[in-house]
């Protein structure tokens, strides 16, 4: 089921039976569980997916050809969506608990991701994702770091996150030239609830426009003519936007949607 990459769609196909089985025993599928891979390329994991035998596999592939093939090999063990996985509708995910897997196309892997997290209609176990590695480690930055940054902030928001492994540029055809990493992600039970989800998008952004500059700044722009209460969060005029920690952003998502009547 071999198929030359394609350039343009940022094609990089995984080989490597080590990565693949190890990616399998993180997901742990289970024989009530409804898959969804992401970019299944050539199929190489799908087969191992199909083999835990879930309830049910869907795959989201973009490349018509590469769906068609995967459709014609897997037959009626896959439901095959021919789409960009962006242009996917929200009622996709409605009334299902999806296992989500998938090795996300690089260049719109963070869009990808803060989507299922602002996706309120998205329910999941577990999702188990492979980004470039630099994307992952911004995911898992600790505050106070260069890496630290909105995406780490939007999915800490929904999310328990550990690291996998990383994988080699040789694990993959073509092979890359940059290494990738393996994140397991985990719906924490509690989170903070917003009036609108676009609201921690819209703070963080006004936040990260300007990272290197003061916070003074961007409390301005989202506070206007509110009094906003530096003292509560312990931080000053004078901190920059990666000395927030995510519980402390999400406090003032809140207090900003408190303006919005």
């Amino acid at each position: 089921m071999l198929n030359k990459p394609k350039k343009s769609l940022g094609q990089n196909f995984l080989h490597d039976k080590n990565i693949l089985k190890k990616i399998i025993h993180a997901a742990s599928i289970r024989s009530n569980d409804e898959v969804l891979e992401v970019g299944p390329g050539t199929g190489n994991l799908t087969r191992y997916i199909v083999d835990q035998n879930p309830k049910k596999v869907y795959v989201i592939e973009k490349d018509f050809s590469l769906s068609q093939k995967i459709n014609n090999y897997f037959k009626e063990k896959v439901t095959v969506i021919s789409k960009d996985i962006l242009k996917v509708p929200q009622n996709f995910y409605e009334n299902k608990k999806l296992l989500i897997i998938g090795n996300l196309p690089y260049n719109i892997s963070t869009k990808i991701l803060s989507n299922w997290c602002l996706n309120q209609n998205l329910n999941t176990s577990k999702l188990i994702l492979m980004f470039q590695k630099e994307v992952a480690d911004r995911i898992t930055a600790e505050v106070n770091t260069k890496e630290f940054s909105r995406i780490t902030i939007i999915s800490n928001w929904k999310f328990n996150i550990k690291k996998i492994c990383d994988v080699s540029p040789e694990c993959f055809y073509p092979k890359p030239k940059i290494k990738s990493t393996v994140l397991e992600f985990l719906p924490k039970k509690n989170i903070y609830k917003f009036k609108d989800p676009k609201n921690i998008e819209k703070v963080t952004k006004v936040f990260f426009n300007q990272r290197r500059k003061m916070i003074k700044k961007p409390i301005n722009i989202l506070f206007k003519n509110h009094k906003f209460n530096f003292e509560k969060y312990h931080l000053a005029p004078s901190d920059r936007p990666q000395n927030i920690n995510v519980e402390k952003y999400l406090g003032i998502v809140k207090d900003y949607e408190k303006l919005l009547h």
